[in-house]
């Protein structure tokens, strides 16, 4: 059964950093990057990555609008509401397609005409920490199915890893919402005080982006190594895989974002929810990104073992964190399946006495066996 595939690994896997294995994943021969990379391609569409990009758009969409109401919140409690946002809006326009910023514009605007800052405030973190932290359970998910591994923690382990992960994310986020918030007016006080003038906001400036960009790395980064069921190699805070994900997030972006300005109808077809469309399928491509880079960690992760000698070809051979839940699955599994042979056993004797059923000793027969081999063969 799928749910014995923890419980087998934690027996048989070798210790994430076995010595046999290439020390990094650059020093893999050419060959065992050209099996990575294929093996890539294929699990990508094997994996059904696309649904579930698809998946964590809708939660990444539950938990965007409560972050917006804690941020509007938290801002309009210091007085930098109104300055911070616009710079959001035109963060939004130069990162995604343009129609995009009249999607979160409108958004915006309308939060900030509320007043309730404060409870605004509680409730917004409150959504926003629980929202996103469905979609962080929901990326757990997808890298366990890359990883070829179960879900092994118990609810009472995996639960607050999930919201921790997500803590950490939304301050990180939060953070750059702040990075963006310190400009203008802001940026000038600060240079004044430390005698900058003016070159303090020349420097923020061109300064912010890479520290933004930082941020970004050390967000995928965490939901790479922390969230799949395994016990992972040493932790990097730039894999190949997350490398790949931000540079093809960058290129598809700016790609779609070419194609709707210039070639899409959208307008004609969706009418007022152009935009709207125009934002979930940026949001879709970015965490299509996102799975692919995670999908070639797992598969470069392959090619290593398969360099060491060991036989992941099937499946890819890291322990797991943990086999609690998915030992508990599989008996239930199991009972399932005795009651499901009990019943058919109980009514084959009773069509055998009605004269309806097989002859004496099939009850049991060959239907029953071939069941009990197709299961076995899973």
């Amino acid at each position: 059964m799928s749910e014995r595939r923890s419980t087998t690994k934690a027996q048989t896997a070798p210790d994430p950093e076995d010595p046999r294995k290439p020390d990094d994943p650059t020093d893999m021969s050419k060959r065992g990057w050209k099996y990575s990379l294929r093996r890539t391609v294929r699990e990508f569409g094997h994996d059904q990555c696309t649904d579930l990009a698809a998946a964590l758009t809708y939660y990444a969409v539950l938990a965007i609008f409560p972050a917006l109401i804690a941020l509007i919140s938290v801002l309009g409690v210091f007085g930098q509401g109104k300055s911070t946002t616009d710079a959001l809006v035109e963060l939004a326009g130069g990162l995604g397609p343009a129609e995009t910023t009249d999607t979160i514009k409108g958004v915006i605007d309308g939060l900030q005409t509320n007043q309730g800052a404060g409870l605004g405030l509680v409730l917004g973190l409150a959504g926003a920490l629980w929202s996103a932290s469905g979609y962080v359970g929901a990326f757990s998910r997808a890298m366990n199915r890359m990883y070829e591994i179960d879900e092994g923690r118990p609810i009472w382990k995996l639960r607050p890893v999930m919201l921790l992960v997500t803590l950490i994310s939304v301050i990180l986020t939060a953070l750059g919402a702040l990075i963006l918030a310190v400009s203008g007016p802001v940026a000038q006080a600060i240079g004044d005080a430390v005698g900058l003038g003016d070159q303090a906001v020349t420097i923020w400036n061109i300064a912010k982006w890479p520290v933004l960009l930082a941020i970004v790395i050390v967000v995928v980064a965490i939901l790479y190594y922390a969230t799949p069921n395994v016990q992972q190699p040493k932790f990097r805070w730039m894999s190949t895989g997350a490398l790949i994900a931000i540079v093809v997030w960058a290129l598809a972006s700016a790609a779609f974002g070419f194609y709707v300005a210039n070639f899409g109808s959208y307008d004609k077809t969706y009418g007022s929810l152009a935009t709207v469309i125009i934002f979930l399928l940026w949001l879709w491509i970015t965490n299509l990104a996102l799975l692919f880079g995670a999908e070639f960690d797992a598969e470069v992760e392959r090619g290593r073992e398969l360099e060491a000698g060991i036989a992941a070809e099937e499946s890819i051979q890291l322990p797991p964190r943990d086999t609690r839940a998915s030992d508990k699955k599989a008996k239930k599994a199991e009972k399932d399946v005795e009651d499901g042979r009990s019943l058919r056993r109980r009514r084959a004797a009773e069509l055998e006495a009605e004269g309806k059923g097989p002859s004496s000793g099939d009850a049991d027969g060959e239907q029953g066996r071939a069941g009990d081999t197709r299961r076995e063969r899973r």
